[in-house]
């Protein structure tokens, strides 16, 4: 999985600004082709304590907005329950996200707990 907007932060400080209120989240999209409307998600960001996370989904509402309406039947209907979650500021995975972090950490740390008892 890739995490947007990390700038190379370790898995220790993910869980450092989960722990400050940051939130990991995606936003779905609605693309239509008038007999086909596909559903799309966008990579998961991560926005920090104070960030907006409602206007960095602007750019997947503007797609929704644009380019969802037009598939029969299902274009209007996806559009707007892509529109209503990333109104909402998209749709939150941080409990996903944070258990995948701190299987990682865990895994960090045995593999140090084996060099030194190998050392």
């Amino acid at each position: 999985m890739k995490i947007r907007n990390i700038d190379g932060l370790s898995a220790t400080d993910l869980q450092r600004e989960a722990e400050k209120g940051a939130r990991f989240v995606y936003y779905p999209y609605t693309i239509s082709f008038i007999v086909i409307t596909l559903r799309k998600t966008s990579g998961v960001y991560l926005i920090k304590a104070g960030e907006n996370a409602v206007s960095r989904g602007r750019r997947f509402t503007l797609i929704s907005l644009l380019f969802g309406w037009w598939g029969i039947p299902f274009g209007p209907k996806f559009t707007l329950q892509s529109i209503k979650v990333n109104q909402k500021g998209g749709k939150d995975v941080t409990d996903e996200v944070m258990s995948t972090v701190a299987g990682h950490i865990l895994f960090q740390e045995a593999q140090k707990q084996q060099k030194l008892q190998s050392a």
